[in-house]
């Protein structure tokens, strides 16, 4: 199908999804729009539903919307970028906190500072790094129809919800000729078991329970820590569904895609579109015969040191991370370069 990003992931989305609650923001409105328009028309879900639609009014309101509903045992999703992402902040913080396996589809965009820019980078989901919500990037249209489901069926397996992310008009809205993922082959890869585990725990007035309690700090940090276990298993957890989705499309993905020369001496970091220009400019490298590869990064938390490693050459004898965000005070060095405004990790 010829789509840009954002219809690549609604239209996965949709799949999964059988509440949206949205409020659109430049640049994921059309996310929103496509699942608005499919359920109008009837469209059905992998479950055989019609996708619940809801508008709120504001971006804070969908996020309260999303967490309500995933507390009632529905599969919920979201679509937002920039400061619209920020201010569902407070409500990610509960469904992490809750191990709701809600999905927020983002097409990163730069955040308001001296000024308002509708392009730019990964300030607004470099901001929700602490939320504890898992993280997949995408960096091409091909890529957001493939992965974006990973997203969907690694939440359900392992209750812990996703930000799966692209760039904002880079790929958000940069139109392809790509192979569309159908919902026959993604409906027996969803693990029924733990999506029915997500519907028990649903409120019921039948069967009552006590929750979003105060605790005093002892109790607290005991429960705190109790979620570890949850999100040292994401990383196999998203493996084995992009090893799944590799059967199902030809195409190999990994936590970490290594692209260039085995041998490669000189290597780059990096996720999001950036990783399509660099591809090609390796390849003109190589042909020159120069020794440099990339990394691409698919799943950024929780980050994989394991995973990571072992898709870096034992060749490597220079990293570049190209960190396509801007965080002022977050190295000292910004301070001594004015001129050059680099981007820093």
């Amino acid at each position: 199908m010829t789509c840009d990003g954002n219809q690549a992931a609604a239209h996965i989305s949709y799949m999964f999804t059988e509440v949206a609650a949205i409020y659109p923001i430049t640049p994921s409105s059309t996310m929103a729009e496509h699942v608005d328009e499919w359920a109008a028309a009837g469209r059905k879900n992998i479950f055989g539903e019609t996708v619940m639609v809801q508008e709120m009014q504001s971006e804070g309101g969908a996020a309260g919307a999303v967490h309500g509903s995933l507390q009632a045992g529905a599969l919920t999703t979201t679509y937002t970028a920039s400061q619209g992402l920020l201010l569902m902040i407070p409500n990610m913080y509960k469904i992490a906190g809750e191990l709701l396996p809600g999905v927020f589809h983002v097409s990163a965009r730069t955040l308001a500072s001296h000024t308002l820019c509708i392009f730019g980078d990964h300030q607004d989901v470099m901001a929700t790094r602490q939320t504890g919500f898992a993280m997949l990037a995408e960096g091409s249209v091909q890529e957001v129809m493939d992965l974006a489901g990973v997203a969907h069926l690694s939440a359900i397996k392992a209750h812990v919800p996703f930000v799966n992310f692209f760039d904002g008009f880079r790929t958000s809205h940069e139109i392809q000729k790509v192979e569309a993922m159908d919902q026959e082959d993604l409906r027996p890869l969803i693990d029924m078991e733990e999506l029915a585990k997500f519907r028990k725990g649903a409120m019921n007035p039948d069967k009552p329970v006590t929750r979003g309690t105060a605790e005093n700090p002892d109790v607290f940090f005991q429960h705190r820590e109790s979620c570890n276990d949850y999100y040292t298993a994401v990383p196999a957890i998203v493996e084995d569904y992009m090893n799944k989705i590799s059967e199902i499309t030809g195409r190999k993905y990994g936590l970490f895609d290594y692209y260039g020369a085995k041998d490669a001496d000189r290597v780059i970091i990096a996720m999001g579109s950036v990783t399509e220009a660099i591809r090609e400019t390796i390849d003109y490298l190589t042909e020159k015969g120069e020794k440099v590869g990339l990394v691409a990064v698919h799943l950024y938390r929780p980050f994989s040191a394991k995973h990571f490693l072992a898709a870096v050459p034992s060749t490597a004898k220079r990293i570049a991370v190209l960190d396509r965000t801007k965080e002022p005070g977050a190295n000292a060095a910004d301070a001594q370069e004015p001129v050059h405004h680099r981007y820093r990790g």
